[in-house]
């Protein structure tokens, strides 16, 4: 039976905007906590939490983020005890549970991420506003008495719906959905997807400011910017590759049993303390990214970014400090446009 055939009814289509409403205000919720979070422990972070980093004390450096390892590792023993239920993991939750998550748990994660990441881990902050379109999606499935069919469309469409409000990206948040979370692009699947993601987006904005996340300059369409183009094309496809085995690598490694008490302690205090002479290391990746595409940053420094960033994200990441991957990724391609871009000058003069 199709998901979206007439069987489905009012009560599907009831869930996707209700789902879309809940997930949008879910993301402003917590991307607000985040906001908090930053602004107290690092005071000054007003403009960005760069600035206010550049300008901390070395101790401050270190206090704070053997705190957000503290934080992790006691939140991580209290999130593993609350139940035995199913993974926390979305897609692994959509593909061998029918999109069934631990609520509790799921949640407690999401508002664990954002506290560390706004105390400077270096991880994205759009894992939390995904598991929470998932768990309302997962809670409304249970309520209607959808079909395993349903659920899993839902659920898909919840936390792609997450990633449209953190961003403000509903198409980007619907593909995610689909191709991802699903594993397949099919039409009939694309208008639940797309809608969930507007009406996250939407409502997100009556909280968050409707701004770009970036400023780009405006790029000339010369003859050299398109061969430089061609260049960097398959040299970023090779480097993202590699940074995703290495990412499968951590994540396959992380602490388990104690340890989860012990690794963020030390894996952040770690952070801390290369922070002092490298504060570009500290949070997503968004301050570092905007330097970068307008080109704000020296080429010595971006060579050191371009290796310190993505090792910071791995570090966090294998040490089960919970986060996302999206802002660091983007962050890790502007610093290697900005490498091969410096690079390509030099050679051509």
């Amino acid at each position: 039976m199709s998901e979206l055939g007439p069987q489905a009814g009012w009560r599907f289509w009831l869930g996707i905007i209700l789902t879309g409403i809940g997930t949008g205000a879910s993301a402003a919720a917590l991307t607000l906590i985040l906001q908090a979070v930053q602004h107290f422990v690092w005071p000054g972070a007003g403009a960005t939490l760069l600035d206010a980093a550049e300008q901390a004390t070395p101790w401050r450096h270190i206090l704070v983020l053997l705190g957000a390892g503290l934080a992790t590792g006691a939140g991580q023993i209290i999130l593993v005890s609350l139940t035995a239920g199913n993974s926390i993991d979305i897609t692994e939750a959509i593909w061998f549970s029918a999109g069934r998550l631990p609520a509790l748990r799921t949640l407690g994660s999401a508002v664990l991420s954002v506290i560390v990441v706004g105390m400077g881990a270096s991880l994205g902050r759009e894992g939390a506003p995904k598991q929470a379109g998932a768990v309302i999606a997962n809670g409304l499935s249970d309520r209607a008495h959808f079909s395993d069919e349903q659920r899993r469309l839902l659920v898909a469409c919840g936390a792609g719906a997450g990633l449209s409000a953190a961003y403000g990206v509903p198409l980007g948040g619907a593909l995610f959905a689909l191709e991802v979370l699903r594993g397949m692009l099919a039409l009939r699947l694309v208008l639940p997807a797309l809608l969930t993601s507007v009406i996250a987006t939407a409502t997100s904005w009556l909280a968050l400011p409707n701004a770009p996340t970036y400023d780009l300059p405006r790029f000339d369409e010369s003859a050299a910017n398109l061969v430089l183009a061609v260049l960097v094309g398959p040299i970023a496809g090779l480097v993202s590759v590699v940074f995703v085995r290495v990412i499968a690598m951590a994540d396959r490694y992380r602490p388990k049993h104690r340890r989860r008490l012990v690794a963020p302690i030390l894996v952040l205090g770690l952070l801390g303390l290369v922070s002092i002479p490298f504060p570009q290391l500290l949070g997503n990746g968004k301050d570092i990214a905007q330097l970068a595409f307008v080109d704000q940053i020296p080429f010595a420094l971006l060579l050191a970014l371009l290796l310190l960033k993505p090792a910071a994200t791995v570090l966090c990441l294998g040490g089960g400090v919970p986060g996302g991957l999206f802002t660091p990724s983007l962050a890790l391609g502007a610093l290697l446009g900005g490498v091969l871009g410096h690079a390509f000058l030099m050679a051509l003069a």
